[in-house]
């Protein structure tokens, strides 16, 4: 199949796009990198009247280190992050990430942006952003806003963002020194849509998680902030007792979907096999560090 008939518009700047979309409303789409926009257009599951083209925008492809914080344009590609020395040194959790998103071809492509704002509740980005709590900049024809990314992601593809909005880059703490992370999902083959995820960052010394922040993908219509999993680790040693009964609170975090993929009770017990690998990398990593040391 093809795309059904549509206008097109590449606007120059952040305000010209923003005007466009506010003229538009919901009969508009932005593409980017087009990676998850185009194979819809080609499948008719969207038909819209207008695409509006952000890709020219190059003020929008960045990414600098500055004050504590890693700031990030929303055309940013996936290898300008996987190739970028700022984010291998300041946020190594999303240099890691990166590896598992697609194919060269897609990460070539894409933009982070657009990987955000399509908010697919099996990618990898937006729980990255949620275990780093990290700010995403938004445009709009009243100005810019910031929103947590913890309340960007709404659903399964919907966000925060208003139809006459646009997310324009995002902010990153810089990963403080001794912080530790953690990221693996399972999937059916390397670059196949995640059927259980986790990103996770924390800050453990001496055997004891002082601060954990736990975020699930692909288990869900969104990314989940594993709470209550993440309290029964806080400022405890790890070990088995702790790490079950942190599995246990999994069941009050998540709310596992069945699809075609893995039945829900099967991504519960993914989820619960990540968090004790997760665990383990944490206290592993401590222990290989106080052993050089001695």
């Amino acid at each position: 199949m093809k795309a059904s008939d549509f206008n097109y518009v590449c606007p120059s700047s952040v305000e010209e796009a923003t005007s466009l979309l506010a003229l538009h409303g919901d009969g508009a789409k932005v593409i980017a990198g087009g990676q998850s926009l185009v194979p819809a257009l080609n499948l008719r599951l969207l038909a819209p009247e207008i695409l509006i083209d952000i890709g020219r925008i190059g003020t929008l492809r960045y990414i600098s280190v500055a004050d504590g914080m890693v700031r990030i344009g929303a055309l940013a590609r996936h290898v300008d992050l996987l190739n970028s020395q700022e984010i291998a040194e300041h946020v190594p959790l999303l240099a890691e990430a990166i590896t598992y998103v697609a194919h060269p071809a897609i990460r070539n492509r894409g933009t982070i942006g657009g990987n955000l704002a399509h908010a697919d509740p099996a990618s990898e980005l937006p729980a990255c952003m949620m275990a780093l709590d990290a700010v995403m900049v938004i445009s709009g024809p009243s100005g810019e806003r910031r929103v947590a990314a913890s309340e960007f992601f709404l659903g399964i593809y919907e966000t925060a963002l208003a139809p006459d909005e646009l997310l324009i880059g995002l902010e990153i703490p810089v990963t403080a020194a001794g912080s530790r992370f953690y990221f693996h999902e399972f999937s059916r083959r390397n670059g196949d849509f995640a059927i259980a995820g986790l990103a996770a960052q924390a800050n453990v010394r001496d055997g004891t998680v002082e601060s954990l922040r736990l975020a699930y993908f692909a288990i869900g219509g969104r990314p989940t902030l594993a709470a209550h999993a993440a309290a029964k680790v806080a400022r405890q040693p790890i070990g088995p007792a702790v790490i079950a009964d942190a599995q246990s609170a999994l069941a009050e975090d998540l709310e596992p979907h069945d699809d075609q993929q893995a039945s829900s009770a099967m991504r519960l017990h993914l989820a619960k096999v990540l968090l004790e690998r997760c665990m383990s990398d944490l206290v592993q990593d401590q222990e290989m560090k106080r052993k050089a040391l001695q």
